[in-house]
């Protein structure tokens, strides 16, 4: 979440009359985030986040926009989004795709404790199950064929042994495509900052925008990789079992699962790591964005490349 698009007040109450939501009070963006414009909005009717889309073509949002009703049905607390007086739920201002959805109660836990790890391993679990009855499809944009093309784009930008580091990863993962693991709906960002709490119980799961059709434990690892690290970018021992130990109960692992953890993991490390690259060396203009660091992911994938982890625990 981020304001790449910048939103006037007159133009947001013209936009909120196709809504019936009640007069604007108040509005401000929202700096979290990389990817689209996000205002917070408050009117007479209640709380509400408006998102403009910068780079997602209209074909996909409807997967993302009815997913989030899919699961709120189904007891995963998500912004379940606002249709217009035609009964639209994805509608356009300045140009750009838009959408307003609920805004929920509570806030992230950016130093989340164990129970909160557990918390998040369990309601992503359900997600996953509950996701195996939603009939939209969706390929992860993000997967191994962005990898190559982000790789060709950056390798010029990093060191010997960021170069080195980046053919070698490649290498290993095309090793493992040919695995046959669980598929279903993933989330596909769920970082902390996209899980809300209420104390101790988890309140709302927000931006679904990358939310598609892929490996159900690459979900679990790239949850992992921003819960349950330490700031070295080795694995908490702690947080790291509750998490995952929590997802198991709700979906117990297969030995093939068992046996990718550690790839996927990596897998997960690398993708987060190439986005932050790209997105370093090549930023998009806005009125309020900020670049996370990539060499946060690049510590992960080489303390995982070095210490690989295990799922024992969780399966046993």
């Amino acid at each position: 979440m981020s304001v790449f698009t910048k939103v006037e007040r007159g133009e947001l109450v013209a936009f909120l009359e196709s809504y019936t939501v009640g007069d604007l009070q108040h509005f401000q963006g929202i700096r979290a985030g990389i990817e689209n414009t996000n205002y917070f909005v408050n009117t007479s009717g209640g709380r509400w986040v408006l998102t403009l889309f910068e780079t997602l073509h209209v074909s996909e949002l409807p997967f993302c926009l009815y997913l989030m009703d899919h699961l709120d049905a189904h007891g995963i607390p998500s912004p379940a989004p606002v249709a217009d007086r035609d009964g639209r739920i994805l509608t356009a201002l300045k140009g750009k795709p838009a959408a307003l959805v609920q805004r929920l109660p509570g806030r992230s836990a950016m130093a989340p404790n164990a129970n909160q790890c557990a918390a998040m391993g369990e309601m992503l679990g359900r997600l996953h199950l509950a996701g195996q009855s939603y009939g939209r499809q969706r390929t992860n944009s993000r997967g191994p064929q962005w990898w190559q093309r982000m790789a060709e784009v950056l390798l010029p930008y990093l060191d010997d042994s960021g170069r080195r580091l980046l053919t070698e990863e490649l290498a290993h993962q095309a090793a493992q495509r040919a695995l046959d693991l669980p598929r279903g709906v993933i989330h596909g960002d769920l970082f902390r900052d996209n899980v809300l709490f209420q104390g101790e119980r988890i309140s709302g799961v927000i931006d679904f925008y990358y939310a598609c059709n892929d490996v159900l434990l690459f979900d679990l690892a790239v949850a992992v990789n921003d819960w349950c690290v330490q700031e070295s970018g080795a694995l908490d021992a702690e947080r790291l079992a509750a998490a995952v130990d929590a997802y198991g109960r709700e979906r117990p692992f297969l030995p093939a699962e068992q046996a990718a953890w550690s790839s996927l993991l990596r897998a997960a490390a690398l993708r987060f790591w190439l986005s932050r690259l790209h997105d370093l060396h090549f930023p998009r203009p806005g009125e309020m964005t900020h670049v996370k660091d990539p060499d946060v992911f690049r510590r992960i994938l080489e303390q995982q490349i070095a210490w690989p982890a295990t799922l024992s625990r969780a399966a046993g």
